[in-house]
């Protein structure tokens, strides 16, 4: 097994090609997508397609919902909205039911163990919680089986380790994954980080280990296109600060 997750590309598309040429400089040949494709950045067909064609496993997070209006939108703040508006108008038909058909979670097999993959919690997954604590860890170990459990859609890269007894530990960087012990494990976002670092970030998962690999990108490109197309200027700028 060694395997590199993705996640909340959300229409950068600079991020994403700079993510998947670090993927495959490291002869890395499997690739799980753990949603959010679309939403607030200026490239969502050409996002799309590319996952499409690059990744083993895709799932739908709550902006892919969004814009096929499988999830209402007065869910989100105002600026995700408006660029939610302006994504449904630039998709594709094709591109809109391709992520209509997603799941929302997935039981990943390995020769060494099953995962189970979800954009945003085991429980309740689409209603698209946030798993930020540890008392939010505690709930949501109770509703998958499996030993590791991988997420997105917080932004935010960590690892959440529990014991036999209960007790439960967090990391920010690479991880050693203890034989016997269970696992929560934020990949990070590739198109919009919130972690106070711009890079794009994703995953590397191996037998013994989860790494969080940093990528840099083309911020400025996206920026331009962004500003382009009308979006949000609070979405433009926060680029810069990863938030």
């Amino acid at each position: 097994m060694h395997i590199a997750i993705i996640s909340d590309v959300h229409s950068n598309l600079d991020a994403l090609e700079s993510v998947l040429r670090d993927i495959k400089r490291r002869g890395l040949n499997r690739i799980l997508f753990l949603g959010d494709a679309v939403g607030y950045g200026p490239d969502p067909n050409n996002c799309v397609s590319l996952l499409k064609r690059e990744c083993e496993v895709l799932l739908a997070g709550n902006h892919d919902r969004a814009v096929t209006g499988m999830t209402e939108i007065e869910y989100f703040n105002e600026f995700a909205r408006a660029a939610i508006l302006w994504t449904v108008e630039t998709l594709t038909e094709e591109n809109k039911r391709f992520l209509a058909a997603l799941p929302a979670s997935k039981v990943f097999q390995t020769k060494t163990g099953d995962i189970f993959l979800v954009h945003s919690t085991p429980k309740e997954p689409e209603l698209w919680h946030y798993l930020l604590t540890l008392r939010d860890a505690e709930i949501n170990f109770n509703y998958f089986n499996q030993r590791i459990c991988l997420i997105g859609h917080s932004h935010v890269p960590f690892v959440i380790e529990r014991d036999l007894s209960g007790d439960m530990t967090v990391y920010k960087d690479r991880t050693v994954l203890k034989d016997g012990l269970r696992y929560i494990i934020n990949v990070g976002s590739v198109g919009q980080p919130r972690d106070g670092d711009p890079r794009a970030c994703y995953a590397i998962m191996d037998i013994n280990s989860i790494t969080f690999v940093r990528v840099d990108y083309n911020i400025k490109s996206t920026q331009k296109k962004m500003a382009a197309a009308g979006l949000p200027e609070p979405l433009i700028k926060r680029l810069e600060y990863g938030t």
